[in-house]
């Protein structure tokens, strides 16, 4: 069986999942492939950004680089990059073909699309010398980290997910952060308790933990090198923030780096350029609003949607300052929230709006933003229109 064939059959989502089964299967892999290098990225927000500038300037140093990320936005294979692009259909069939062969049908088709895709990275990244592996929603629970890791990076944590990982923002963070091993990296954090978390844990685990050292004036050189290749390349302030917590890895890593790879660096789906006048963005939640705002266009139109899950009302009042419409995408996910629902918050945050209908105006700037559904249905549409 194809591995698209094979992954369609699997369930996205799980109400309930057995945490163990994930490492049973690992177990019946590690003994035939060998592991990389490991950095291990764990947040709420800037997982794949931060992860995706590490992975770039690491191959261009030289280095054979997999970098595991989720969700894709168009095609499977952007989950899995090797060496400066997406595996190919061949490479992730290849590896299917091994996987499948080793851990045997029952226990192929008892793991979740995620754990079997993270295990089906593992099998591609084998010969590489780094590999970087984004979690999905957790941590210490999380399919990304049944194996060992030289590196921890915590990105932005806030409150998501709360279903899974926790109430308040200790009790994520602890979820997030007891994945750590041996070295890790605490992007700047917007709620201070997530530090307190991380110092404790750190501690407990006799782990070195690195608190955003290259922000120091010791390094202020880099920094304005930073903040200037993310001018030249319109980056907003917090994609440049990544790029220091991805060089403050780097370095701690031993890796040489040329500052000036982050030019050539692809972050499809954050903040990205997908036309002079239109920004697209994976973000979803308050914390990415808040990044957001701060780097869209004023008079903006606001194309969007939510999954239920979302504080949907809280992201759209972050957003309004710069909103000057909002335009409603229909996605299609069982986790959407109901157009009725939408309509509500955006009457209740006093945002004009209207249904999306495929076309944007040359004079007006768009943001699309509200999940990776949202970016998929809209660059869907553009096809489209194009092929019309």
């Amino acid at each position: 069986m194809s591995l698209q064939t094979f992954l369609n059959a699997k369930p996205l989502y799980y109400k309930e999942i057995d945490h163990k089964r994930v490492h049973i299967a690992y177990g019946l892999l590690k003994p035939h492939i060998s592991r990389p290098k490991t950095v291990h990225i764990v947040g709420t927000n800037g997982k794949g950004s931060t992860g995706r500038i590490l992975a770039h300037l690491a191959y261009k140093s030289g280095l054979k680089v997999g970098h595991y990320t989720s969700p894709h936005i168009i095609r499977f294979n952007e989950r899995i990059w090797i060496d400066g692009e997406d595996a190919s259909d061949t490479v992730l069939e290849q590896a299917h073909q091994k996987l499948h062969t080793i851990l045997g049908q029952e226990m192929s088709e008892a793991l979740s699309y995620f754990e079997y895709t993270t295990l089906l990275a593992f099998v591609v990244f084998e010969r590489c010398d780094l590999m970087v592996l984004e979690a999905g929603l957790g941590g210490e629970f999380d399919a990304t980290n049944v194996c060992d890791k030289e590196m921890s990076i915590i990105t932005p944590i806030g409150i998501d997910h709360q279903a899974f990982l926790g109430e308040s923002i200790e009790e994520i963070a602890t979820t997030k952060i007891n994945s750590i091993q041996n070295k890790v990296v605490l992007a700047a954090q917007p709620f201070e308790g997530v530090v307190d978390v991380a110092q404790r844990i750190s501690e407990e685990k006799g782990a070195a933990l690195f608190l955003n050292t290259l922000f120091r004036a010791g390094h202020k050189g880099l920094m304005e090198k930073v903040q200037k290749i993310a001018e030249s390349q319109s980056w907003g302030a917090y994609l440049a923030e990544n790029a220091m917590v991805a060089l403050e890895a780097l370095e701690i890593l031993g890796v040489v780096y040329d500052i000036d790879d982050l030019k050539s660096v692809k972050l499809f789906g954050r903040f990205y350029p997908f036309r002079e006048n239109i920004r697209i963005d994976v973000g979803h939640n308050p914390l990415a609003a808040q990044a957001i705002v701060k780097a869209m266009d004023p008079e903006s139109v606001l194309i969007y949607n939510s999954l239920d899950d979302k504080d949907y009302e809280r992201v759209l009042r972050t957003l309004k300052p710069k909103v000057k419409r909002v335009e409603i995408i229909k996605i299609h996910s069982q986790r959407a929230t109901t157009l009725d629902e939408i309509e509500k918050a955006l009457d209740n945050v006093g945002l004009a709006y209207r249904y999306y209908d495929g076309t944007v105006q040359g004079d007006e700037h768009y943001l699309v933003f509200g999940s990776f559904y949202v970016v998929e249905a809209f660059l869907k549409s553009m096809e489209s229109h194009v092929s019309e």
